[in-house]
């Protein structure tokens, strides 16, 4: 998934958290109703002003709206763990741990 898709996942989490429709959110900032489709379906990238009157009604910071790692597809998340624990075989068996622990 590319990081245009990955963004508007992101904002439609986000929107939807505030319980707003798409329709309401193009209303508050202005822009038409296809506009905050296109950018939740990831086809477009918000304008740098568009995006600043989201991140204000949706009451969220950049820092926020571009956490989207966990939106990756599972196997691409697979791979990142996979790469973490080649990368750190010393960590398994706590990596283990952790997993056991969230799973029971």
């Amino acid at each position: 998934m590319n990081k245009k898709e990955l963004l508007g996942k992101r904002l439609r989490e986000l929107r939807k958290r505030k319980g707003i429709k798409q329709e309401k959110l193009a209303e508050l900032i202005n822009v038409d109703p296809t506009t905050i489709s296109n950018i939740e379906n990831g086809k477009n990238y918000p304008s740098m002003s568009n995006l600043e009157n989201l991140l204000a009604v949706l009451d969220c910071t950049f820092t926020e709206a571009f956490d989207f790692e966990h939106k990756n597809s599972k196997e691409d998340l697979i791979a990142q763990i996979n790469k973490r624990l080649e990368d750190n075989p010393e960590k398994i068996e706590d990596f283990y741990k952790i997993v056991m622990a969230l799973t029971k």
